[in-house]
């Protein structure tokens, strides 16, 4: 395996916590210093589904579980978020590996009680033909790839999603009537999926926090099955693609990435507030721009391309300019008919630049909708 600077080099690096160290006169750190884990930590106040505001404290975890040489940063990612309305979620992400890249453990947990507005399937539909559907939600993902090549991992997972108290906020209108989908849109129900799913990752980026010069490509085959419990027997495949490209061989970074996928169902059967949606991908960065779930079909296409570069020579500052689009099938036909464009800038201040996590300020529009959205770690 080629083992060429797979550690994060902080040699004439600056992050946040250098400039507010010295003002609470703290211990100043070594540029060689090596914790076991490293820590960012931001306190926003955001939008969240629904169209209501909400407290979100995101914190991640970047921590090494083997030699630094030959094994990749791994990530923990905690955004509780909750309101006054009573609307809170508690999403963890994580993907772990262990030393030398033997082994990568993926993880989602989700416990969720938010609204989510939907605009039915497929595009072309006016910003405010829309209905609010409110859910309580709880999410399960857990896969584990082996090393078999370098690069190349395989493995299997359990997926599992549960839908509980399915019904609009917008009575006599049933999610029902306003899609005209069958399944798992009776008005009070609950949807239970439960399924195996198979994982092929091919990965060089060596820190997904900040992704270095590399690919990630990623096939997902999900299948629910009855015999574990599953409403349904639903198949569906994740196909996700990345490129990031240098633009200098040294110097400040000066980056070009570029990320596509298709996401789409094998079979009929699936939930509706399981299929494809714009922002519903798994770790919920894409449609910077569009409001989340603005577009959602039985099948999904989506692009998107960013400029990534350096304003300080230390790191400390920089910008992007990113544009996306997506298409989501039509209804009944799976036609990929209208194609939905956004674009935006941000703003990258470094928070820890043992773990490269930047603080992320995108501000995207699209067609009739704006947002600003603060992370923490790249969006892709």
């Amino acid at each position: 395996m080629d083992t060429t600077n797979i550690h994060v080099d902080t040699t004439g690096q600056k992050d946040l916590i250098d400039v507010i160290r010295p003002i609470f006169t703290f211990k100043p750190r070594k540029d060689k210093e090596q914790k076991e884990i490293y820590f960012s930590i931001l306190p926003i106040s955001t939008s969240v589904p629904g169209g209501s505001k909400a407290l979100v404290t995101s914190t991640t975890a970047g921590f090494y579980l083997g030699d630094r040489s030959t094994t990749y940063i791994s990530s923990v990612t905690f955004a509780p978020y909750f309101n006054l309305k009573g609307r809170y979620g508690m999403p963890i992400h994580s993907s772990v590996w262990l030393n030398n890249n033997g082994w990568n453990i993926q993880g989602d947990t989700r416990f969720l009680v938010s609204p989510q507005y939907t605009w039915g399937l497929g595009g072309g539909q006016p910003e405010n033909d829309k209905i609010l559907v409110n859910y309580n939600y709880v999410r399960f993902y857990q896969s584990a790839l082996k090393r078999i090549t370098p690069f190349f991992y395989a493995g299997i997972g359990y997926n599992l999603d549960y839908f509980i108290k399915i019904h609009t906020m917008d009575p006599p209108t049933t999610l029902s009537q306003f899609t005209g989908y069958n399944y798992g849109t009776a008005e009070g129900s609950n949807t239970f999926s439960s399924g195996l799913n198979v994982n092929l990752l091919y990965d060089t980026r060596k820190n997904s926090f900040n992704p270095l010069p590399g690919i990630y490509a990623n096939l997902i085959y999900r299948h629910n099955a009855e015999f574990i419990g599953s409403d349904n027997n639903a198949q569906s495949v994740y196909i996700d693609l990345r490129k990031y490209i240098s633009l200098t061989d040294a110097g400040p970074k000066n980056v070009l990435a570029f990320w596509s996928y298709y996401w789409t169902t094998l079979s009929t059967g699936t939930p509706f507030l399981n299929l494809p949606g714009i922002g519903m991908d798994p770790y919920e960065r894409s449609g910077r721009g569009i409001e989340q779930n603005r577009y959602r079909g039985e099948n999904l296409l989506y692009f998107e391309s960013e400029y990534r570069r350096d304003i300080t020579a230390n790191g400390l500052f920089g910008f992007v300019v990113f544009a996306n689009v997506n298409s989501a099938g039509q209804s009944n036909t799976r036609s990929l008919t209208y194609f939905n464009p956004a674009a935006g800038t941000g703003l990258r201040i470094k928070f820890n630049k043992k773990s490269d996590t930047n603080i992320c300020i995108d501000y995207g529009i699209s067609k009739g909708y704006s947002n600003l959205t603060l992370a923490l770690g790249e969006a892709f």
